[in-house]
């Protein structure tokens, strides 16, 4: 592997951690900064706000950094190519089959309930996590999970603000699914009673120990919300809601209501969360008042995220590129077709995401090599648009 780093500017579980940015747990080791903590580390210093950048990786492995303030463009790292990224908002994950390299971006928002901090650091490149098949790679505050096809890993988030990877347990796994990692411990899929597909969720402590089953059919999906831990099943989704002990409550669909929702998506930390439901809906999942909502857009759909809760938006991307923002259902505003090569593209067209944040939503266009700085509350207006000499076959946003 080639590696070049640059700096860069019982089903009972304990509560969730009060402070919900899952982007840097606060450090409870000697390497950690004097004072009180609030996400800080050594080597770090403190910024007035925070270092927003899109993060992408190209289809050689190349990580840059686009800094969303000053526009400039800085080369991360150099790693082996993956087929996904996914981030916590500091660190990155580059899946591939076989392993999943760990990247701390160096810049993060620690989220303090009422206030936040913002910090930058040197990036660097923390390792490699390996074993058999292409992982799912599920974030969480105390912990990440790496779920390969035979083995189940939960990795310790506050060892990788010490810059090392540090294994809680690595178990066999039951079947394909997903690791989630809770306040103590973590959630796994499980095979159904008779060994066939996923059929409930396992919990699991931090030392490996499996503990009381949660049934859950086709178990896909997770996200966390500011209302706790949600998975999707095929009847709905399981909520693991904050409290102490965390409170473990099942979300119906509505009556006759199909498809199951399989993947989730938001900005970061709010309770509504969309996901697309079969070619032309949306799902909206509200986890503080436990309701599902379907939403018919009328035309196929490939993308959906929930983007606000006052006015209930939702950004779709449609199958001919463009993106279009719901309220209340209604489609109220459209942008022109910007990634139509990209989603005519079976590789590229997996990669195509949403970044939100709570300004503004950002998409990337792999064979455009663009990628579009969009104001949702603005009627889709595109604010900013980075044309770049890649492709920008991942995204990812961090700093937040």
């Amino acid at each position: 592997m080639r590696t070049r780093i640059a700096a860069a500017s019982g089903i009972l579980l304990l509560a969730l951690s009060g402070c919900t940015a899952p982007a840097a747990p606060e450090p409870t080791s000697s390497t950690a900064a004097e004072g009180d903590g609030h996400g800080q580390i050594e080597g770090a210093h403190e910024l007035a706000e925070p270092a927003l950048h899109l993060t992408t990786i190209d289809a050689e492995g190349t990580v840059r950094h686009l800094d969303l303030l000053d526009e400039e463009t800085s080369v991360l790292a150099e790693i082996d190519p993956v087929d996904e990224v996914v981030t916590d908002g500091r660190y990155l994950f580059g899946i591939r089959d076989g392993s999943v390299t760990v990247i701390d971006s160096g810049v993060w928002t620690w989220s303090h309930i009422d206030h936040f901090h913002y910090y930058e650091a040197p990036a660097k490149e923390l390792g490699e996590i390996s074993g058999q098949g292409t992982p799912t790679v599920v974030t969480g505050e105390v912990g990440i999970g790496v779920h390969f096809d035979d083995e189940a890993v939960l990795l310790d988030a506050p060892a990788l603000a010490e810059g090392h990877l540090e294994e809680s347990f690595r178990i066999p796994a039951d079947g394909p699914g997903l690791v989630v990692p809770m306040a103590t411990g973590a959630v796994m899929t499980a095979r159904d009673a008779d060994g066939g597909a996923t059929g409930a969720l396992r919990v699991v402590a931090a030392d490996g120990t499996r503990g009381d089953s949660i049934p859950c059919g086709s178990a896909a999906g997770t996200i966390t919300t500011v209302v706790g831990v949600v998975i999707g099943c095929a009847d709905g989704a399981v909520l693991f809601a904050s409290g102490d002990p965390a409170a473990v409550e099942r979300i119906a669909y509505p009556d006759g209501a199909t498809p199951a929702a399989t993947a989730f998506a938001a900005r970061e930390g709010r309770p509504r969360v969309a996901a697309v439901a079969g070619s032309t809906g949306v799902w909206v999942l509200d986890t503080r008042a436990r309701s599902w909502t379907l939403q018919d857009v009328g035309e196929p759909i490939v993308r959906a995220v929930a983007i606000d809760d006052a006015d209930g938006r939702v950004l779709a991307l449609t199958a001919d590129g463009a993106v279009l923002v719901l309220a209340g259902g209604e489609v109220v505003a459209r942008t022109e077709s910007l990634v139509a090569a990209s989603l005519a593209d079976s590789e590229a067209a997996d990669a195509v995401r949403f970044v939100v944040d709570q300004n503004r939503a950002y998409l990337n266009g792999p064979l455009e090599q663009t990628m579009w700085e969009i104001d949702a509350a603005d009627g889709a207006r595109i604010a900013r648009t980075f044309d770049t000499a890649f492709a920008p076959l991942h995204l990812a946003g961090t700093g937040r």
